[in-house]
C-alpha cells in the first residue's frame, strides 16, 4: 500500500531541482567578471513532469497541483542572452531573482514533504 508514494518522489525531485538551480546561480555569480563566460541554468521543473502516468492521463485541476514525476537529474544548459563587450552573459539582477525563485521552490518542496509525512503518519496511526 505504501510502497510507491509518488508525492515523496515529487518533493525530492523538486528539492533536487532547486538545489541544482541554486548551485548554477552561485556559479554564474562567481563568474560574473570572467571574460567569455556564458551563464548557465536548468530547465524549469514543470518541464520534467510527465503528461501521463499509469496508463491514464493526469491533469492539473488548479495551479499549484503537481503531477507524478520520476526522480530527476537536472542538467544545465547555456542561456541565450546578450553579452557584455567581454563576452560575459551573466546578468546579476537576473541571477538574484533566480536565486530567490530557487529558495521558494525548495521551501515549497519541504512543505509538500512535511504535509505528506503528516498525512502518512495520521493514516498509519488509525490502522
Amino acid at each position: 500500500m505504501f510502497q510507491n508514494l509518488d508525492v515523496f518522489k515529487t518533493a525530492m525531485s523538486m528539492a533536487r531541482h532547486a538545489g541544482a538551480k541554486q548551485a548554477l546561480t552561485s556559479q554564474n555569480i562567481a563568474n560574473s567578471d570572467t571574460p567569455g563566460y556564458s551563464a548557465q541554468t536548468v530547465r524549469p521543473f514543470e518541464d520534467w513532469l510527465p503528461r501521463s502516468h499509469g496508463g491514464f492521463e493526469t491533469r492539473r485541476t488548479r495551479d499549484g497541483h503537481l503531477e507524478p514525476v520520476a526522480i530527476m537529474n537536472p542538467r544545465s544548459f547555456a542561456l541565450a542572452t546578450s553579452s557584455d563587450p567581454n563576452g560575459n552573459s551573466v546578468n546579476l539582477e537576473t541571477e538574484i531573482l533566480t536565486s530567490v525563485e530557487a529558495k521558494r521552490q525548495h521551501d515549497r518542496a519541504l512543505a509538500i514533504y512535511r504535509a505528506s509525512l503528516g498525512i502518512l503518519r495520521s493514516a498509519l496511526s488509525k490502522q
